[in-house]
C-alpha cells in the first residue's frame, strides 16, 4: 500500500510544479482538486493508458516512442475535463508541456518501483548444479558478466 500512496503523491507534486509553470497556463481551485486530479490521473494511468498504447501502438512505433507523450496529454485533457472549473488545462499545446513536465517530475521522484536490476550472462547457458545452492559452473563457463 505505501508504494500505491507514494505514487500517487508523486503524480501530485509533478501536477503541481505543471500548474506553476506560467507558460503551460494550467490551474486549479484548491489543493483538494489536486489532490483528487493526482487520483483520477493515477486511475487513468493504470487503466486506460495501456488500452490507448495498444490501439496507437504503430503511431507509437512509427513515432519511436513520441506518441506516448501525446497520449499523456491527451490523458491530462481528460482529467481536467473531468475536474471540471476545479482543474483547468486551457489546450493542448498547454496539455503537451504539462504531459513532459509530468513526466520529468516523474522520473525524478521514486515512484514506489522496485529498482535495480540483476543481469547475468553466461557462456554456454547457466551452469548446472545438484540444486540452487550448489550451482558453480565448470572453469571456463562462469558468468561472464554479472551486474
Amino acid at each position: 500500500m505505501p508504494a500505491i500512496l507514494l505514487r500517487w503523491l508523486a503524480i501530485v507534486v509533478a501536477l503541481f510544479i505543471a500548474a506553476h509553470l506560467p507558460f503551460l497556463g494550467i490551474a486549479y481551485s484548491s489543493w483538494q482538486t489536486l489532490l483528487v486530479a493526482g487520483l483520477i490521473l493515477g486511475l487513468l494511468n493504470a487503466f486506460v493508458r495501456p488500452l490507448l498504447l495498444i490501439f496507437t501502438l504503430p503511431l507509437v512505433i512509427f513515432t519511436l516512442g513520441l506518441f506516448i507523450w501525446v497520449v499523456n496529454a491527451l490523458l491530462l485533457l481528460l482529467v481536467s475535463y473531468l475536474m471540471g472549473d476545479g482543474f483547468v488545462v486551457p489546450n493542448f499545446w498547454s496539455a503537451l508541456g504539462g504531459a513532459l513536465i509530468i513526466s520529468l517530475v516523474g522520473v525524478l521522484l521514486p515512484s514506489g518501483k522496485k529498482k535495480g536490476v540483476n543481469v547475468r550472462v553466461y557462456r554456454s547457458g547457466p551452469p548446472r548444479g545438484r540444486n540452487d545452492n550448489d550451482r558453480r559452473p565448470p572453469p571456463g563457463k562462469g558468468p561472464v558478466i554479472d551486474i
